[in-house]
């Protein structure tokens, strides 16, 4: 069952400045006010930080992406960015929802494989593949999306060699980004529609693809309208399957409500974080959801008239679409055990909290920007009558170890042994950037599912089962 949208909990106005409160969906406020015993337990028995996945949320977000296409009246297949979240369990549910998934590695497409995607439903991408993973894509018929002439002739020795025909996409750059390290040129493409038609006994080409920067809808709209003008003349050059649209991922999360997004950017400056850290980019936290991108990219004006679908419906165009932070919206959290407190509010007006791991669990400062939705501070200790400002650090030797450069305003103080929870991080946060720095161990990932009876949630560890 979809839970609409408007049912997520939203924080209240005026709570104090700077507040950027998580949005948060049923199961997880569920899981937070009926089961924080069942949490700290995991935590104190399988260590800080500690993940905990909800697959439940995925296949939800699947229904609702789904339906999106659907209300558009659009053709479109959903592949599973596998790079957003190395659990196993969101590649699990894609399986038995007939849910494709992206890789971009032999790893990753082995982990596919072995979740119970079939080879037709998964995509490989990424640039210059190695031999390795061509030759395990075409023995499980998986769509290639190739990023250059010599790329495709690998590929095309490597079919030859098995005997099969490569399924491919040819990944062009776009008109609005034509200097991006990913895809062709458009004499390169040109060049490479006529080397399938050469090779038609290895290669088989399905479409085109492209890689853009940003979340601008429109320019993901204009970009796939190009991509049907070029399945359109391969068609004429004599590739009659050329049918696939890719327009890839970067379909926008909302973290929180717009009007705090609104006010945060309003009133951001250096004072707000630990050492007057300057960050120039952020995530759009206060954006739009994935969903109503969706409609407004089907909806988008191309050629100076209809919409993308209509276009695409009208020269039997399907699209493919890799969304990775989309489908794991709300499907996951991250716990901290806190382990000092440093109380400089003498001194420097905020505390630093400490927190049993690192940054590299948190992993928005690979873009180097700060993970911005305030942390929870998991207590049976009241609020107090005053905010606790603090930053939060992690526990390596690093001085630029900040789980959370900005001063969060606490309800009370935080003491060790606290537990401190960050939503909504299985999109790219978890685990891009762990390591097993100082030998620390990798931090475990807990499946989680409520169930429908009442009764405690089930868990159990992450892994194929």
């Amino acid at each position: 069952m979809l839970i609409p949208r408007q049912v997520l909990e939203r924080p209240t106005a005026g709570v104090r400045p700077f507040v950027l409160t998580a949005l948060r969906h049923p199961i997880v406020s569920a899981l937070l006010a009926d089961h924080r015993a069942l949490l700290g337990d995991l935590l104190d028995g399988l260590g800080s930080p500690l993940h905990v996945a909800l697959p439940e949320v995925f296949e939800e977000n699947v229904f609702r992406l789904r339906r999106a296409f659907a209300e558009t009246g659009t053709d479109a297949e959903i592949l599973f960015a596998k790079k957003a979240n190395k659990a196993d369990c969101y590649v699990s549910s894609a399986a038995a929802l007939g849910v494709g998934v992206d890789v971009a590695s032999t790893p990753e497409l082995v982990k596919a494989l072995a979740g119970g995607v079939p080879g037709h439903r998964i995509g490989v991408s990424g640039p210059e593949k190695d031999d390795t993973l061509h030759a395990l894509a075409v023995q499980h018929g998986c769509l290639v999306a190739v990023d250059s002439i010599s790329e495709l002739r690998r590929l095309a020795a490597t079919a030859r060699l098995a005997r099969r025909q490569a399924t491919v996409l040819l990944r062009s750059r776009t008109a609005g980004q034509p200097r991006s390290r990913f895809g062709m040129s458009a004499a390169e493409r040109g060049t490479a529609v006529g080397l399938c038609a050469e090779l038609a006994d290895h290669i088989r080409l399905r479409g085109f693809s492209f890689h853009l920067n940003g979340y601008s809808g429109a320019e993901r709209a204009t970009a796939a309208s190009e991509m049907i003008e070029h399945c359109l003349d391969a068609r004429r050059r004599g590739s009659a399957t050329a049918e696939l649209v890719d327009i890839g991922g970067g379909l926008p999360v909302r973290y929180v409500e717009p009007r705090l997004w609104n006010e945060f950017l309003a009133q951001n400056e250096p004072a707000h974080y630990h050492a007057a850290k300057d960050f120039e980019d952020f995530y759009p936290y206060g954006g739009q959801s994935a969903d109503q991108a969706i409609r407004a990219i089907m909806a988008h004006p191309v050629d100076g008239g209809g919409s993308l679908a209509a276009k695409a419906e009208r020269h039997g165009i399907r699209f493919v679409v890799e969304p990775g932070r989309a489908l794991l919206d709300q499907a996951g959290f991250t716990l901290f055990r806190v382990q000092q407190v440093d109380d400089r509010r003498e001194s420097d007006g905020y505390a630093i909290v400490t927190v049993a791991g690192s940054s590299f669990s948190l992993s928005e400062q690979w873009f180097n920007s700060d993970y911005l939705p305030d942390p929870l501070l998991m207590s049976a200790q009241p609020a107090a009558d005053e905010l606790f400002p603090a930053c939060v650090a992690g526990s390596t030797c690093l001085e630029s170890d900040l789980v959370t450069w900005r001063k969060i305003g606490f309800p009370r103080p935080v003491r060790r042994g606290d537990h401190l929870v960050y939503l909504n991080t299985a999109g790219y946060q978890m685990d891009s950037n762990e390591s097993p720095f100082h030998d620390a161990p990798l931090p475990s990932k807990v499946v989680l599912r409520l169930g429908d009876d009442g009764a405690s949630p089930r868990w159990r560890l992450d892994g194929i089962r």
